[in-house]
């Protein structure tokens, strides 16, 4: 059974680099409080790292 990790946005991408904000959406996340459940990859978890300041992340 492969692990999930549940993402939320906790504060908006406005006013962040485009790195960041491009980030965010390749994360499935649209809008602050908005969760999605994603598999434990490295490539997700690389993702995670970038915008860590941004989003709360939980095991599923």
């Amino acid at each position: 059974m492969a692990l999930k990790l549940k993402v939320t946005l906790l504060r908006s991408g406005i006013n962040r680099p485009e790195k960041q904000k491009l980030t965010i959406r390749g994360l499935g996340l649209s809008r602050p409080n908005r969760l999605v459940i994603l598999n434990d990859t490295v490539a997700i978890r690389g993702m995670i790292r970038k915008v860590s300041h941004l989003v709360k992340v939980e095991g599923a």
